[in-house]
């Protein structure tokens, strides 16, 4: 583990290697697991002000949801999280025509409608942030459907953390992932 400002990283971002392989999960992630994706204060309040720019790039099921839960929910441990569609895939995921799951706010941001990719949690994945009161965690979540990712991140020699680089810098900005490379050349 290396601490760099006020993080505390996980040495599986730089051991483990992964390259999302979407051909082959189809946006899993999108779909599966228990909750929503994690989302950020200032994030609730970018979908409360920006949701009807967003609504014209989502499906019929996923504005079903959103209009009867709401642009987020609270989660069993009182955070905020995307809604559901019935319990299964985000309520913001939409599908191509082969079924590959994709992002609809990532869909309008590319559009140029909105200014916001998506929530960080889902750019980062599959790295997962725990904030405690004076530091946050940053590590790696290993989750099977991803097995196809840590393949081709073997194959590339790609490791964790420069697989999720932009979203690195997004969240905590050039200087601390500077310092990661860093201490990662070190490690290696």
């Amino acid at each position: 583990m290396v601490a760099i400002e006020n993080t505390l990283i996980s040495d599986d971002l730089i051991k483990e290697d992964f390259v999302c392989n979407i051909s082959k999960c189809k946006g899993e992630c999108c779909i599966s697991g228990e909750a929503g994706a994690p989302l950020e204060n200032e994030e609730v309040t970018f979908l409360q002000q920006h949701y009807s720019k967003i609504k014209p790039f989502l499906n019929k099921k996923g504005i079903a949801s959103i209009e009867a839960q709401g642009v987020f929910v609270k989660g069993i441990d009182g955070d905020y999280e995307t809604p559901l569609v019935k319990g299964k895939e985000c309520a913001y995921t939409v599908f191509s025509e082969t079924g590959v799951a994709s992002c609809g706010i990532e869909k309008a941001n590319k559009e140029g409608v909105i200014d916001f990719q998506k929530p960080i949690s889902c750019h980062l994945y599959p790295v997962r942030i725990q904030k405690y009161h004076d530091m946050t965690a940053v590590n790696y979540h290993s989750w099977s459907i991803c097995s196809d990712a840590c393949d081709l991140g073997k194959s590339l020699k790609i490791p964790v953390y420069q697989f999720v680089k932009t979203a690195l810098i997004r969240k905590f900005g050039k200087v601390w992932y500077t310092a990661l490379e860093k201490y990662a050349k070190k490690a290696s």
